[in-house]
């Protein structure tokens, strides 16, 4: 491998890195921090997966991790990628619109076996081998599509946003949610408190809004009403990216 390549990108693809020169061998290494720190945080969420708790949990002290993570922001990083297991796509091509979408869901299913995740701060590009497999299968989807390579990064950029944001939202309404209320309850509550202040003078198409079946009192259970939304947005996207791909002349599919 090429000696340029930074120490941060070593620890990444967990190739060999500069050996600190003095102090006993250690037996910790990047994989075992990295590891640890996702264990934790799959049980307890981003908060329970700081520095000084790895380090209590490896039993040394937090400064002495720095020779593996080099700070607390390489370490979110390293256990952004090593939690990113890539899901192995299906083997049958059914076109790129179909490809795009299990590319999307499997993202989303990822972040439901590990809501920490959309909560990682994004600090750089995809680096890390995990990363790549993920814009690897994108491109793969992608490739008939007629769109150059900087159309094809925006639109896996758009569909990662997407499916980042849409997790971290569907989070952080369960967490305002009053406690014991459902889905139904807290939508109905919503529109009856706006429709009182929202007035059809001021605001006649929000008024119209509140009035309509957007807001609908539902008794799906919360998680199915996120991956409603998720889904029906999800293809809104697709929509607009069909389009772009048929303004290319390039689809084999639709």
């Amino acid at each position: 491998m090429n000696d340029d390549v930074p120490d941060f990108f070593r620890r990444l693809w967990r190739l060999p890195t500069t050996p600190a020169r003095l102090g006993r061998r250690s037996n910790l290494n990047v994989e075992t921090v990295v590891a640890t720190a996702v264990r934790l945080a799959d049980g307890g969420g981003l908060g329970a997966a700081t520095l000084p708790k790895v380090a209590e949990e490896l039993g040394v002290t937090p400064m002495s991790l720095y020779r593996y993570v080099g700070s607390k922001h390489e370490l979110l990083q390293l256990m952004l990628d090593a939690a990113s297991e890539p899901h192995a796509a299906s083997g049958e091509s059914a076109g790129w619109r179909e490809g795009m979408r299990r590319w999307a869901v499997d993202f989303w299913e990822l972040t439901l076996r590990r809501p920490w995740l959309p909560r990682v701060p994004i600090y750089r590009s995809p680096s890390g081998p995990n990363q790549i497999a993920w814009l690897e299968r994108g491109f793969e989807q992608l490739a008939d599509t007629g769109l150059d390579w900087g159309e094809q990064l925006r639109v896996l950029t758009l569909l990662s946003g997407y499916v980042r944001h849409s997790a971290l939202l569907a989070q952080e309404l369960e967490e305002g949610r009053p406690p014991g209320d459902s889905v139904a309850e807290d939508k109905d509550g919503y529109a009856r408190a706006l429709r009182g202040l929202v007035t059809p003078d001021h605001f006649p198409r929000t008024a119209e809004m509140l009035t309509s079946e957007a807001l609908r009192a539902t008794d799906r259970p919360a998680e199915f009403a996120a991956r409603a939304d998720f889904d029906a947005g999800l293809e809104l996207i697709l929509d607009g990216l069909a389009a772009q791909v048929s303004r290319t002349g390039g689809a084999k599919h639709r």
